[in-house]
């Protein structure tokens, strides 16, 4: 819990989930993106089951990335795990960034409670390599996700897509 809030055990199963591949299971039934917020009352972060994607939900988008990207809500404040797939000189990886979204456009107060429970609800999801944090529309493009993931000498294409 940090300042007053506290964080659900949906958002740990869902970290779990989007983390964890099981032999035999549905590969499209995956998450691809876990959005979480602020509850109505304020008091926990809960996951955002409506902006969630799995696999299936982006598989024939043509842009995974923007499907992706625009799940964000451009005037308030999220937190969300995305399980990333991109290309490296060697071989495809796929790892989870964890996204912050604090626009420009988001309520002070809102901004600052989910920047006081940053640290609390990444204790709750260790082995994360990657944290992305998104305060303006220009952090919402591609080659920020790809400077955080290595840059351009290292990352070769993002989701498919050349970059």
């Amino acid at each position: 819990m940090a300042s007053g809030v506290a964080i659900s055990d949906e958002v740990v199963t869902h970290y779990e989930a989007i983390k964890v591949r099981f032999q035999g299971a549905n590969e499209k039934e995956r998450f691809k993106l876990v959005i979480m917020r602020l509850s109505e009352d304020q008091k926990s972060i809960i996951v955002d089951h409506e902006n969630c994607l799995r696999v299936k939900d982006v598989e024939n988008t043509g842009d995974v990335f923007k499907t992706v990207i625009s799940k964000l809500p451009s005037k308030e404040c999220r937190y969300a795990l995305y399980d990333c797939t991109y290309m490296n000189k060697e071989s495809v990886k796929e790892d989870l960034v964890f996204i912050f979204s604090a626009p420009e456009d988001a309520p002070m107060r809102n901004k600052m409670v989910y920047a006081s429970s940053k640290s609390a609800v990444k204790a709750k999801m260790p082995g994360l390599k990657f944290e992305w944090q998104i305060n303006d529309h220009a952090d919402k493009e591609a080659y920020c996700l790809v400077e955080k993931l290595g840059g351009r000498d290292v990352v070769k294409s993002l989701e498919g897509k050349s970059v």
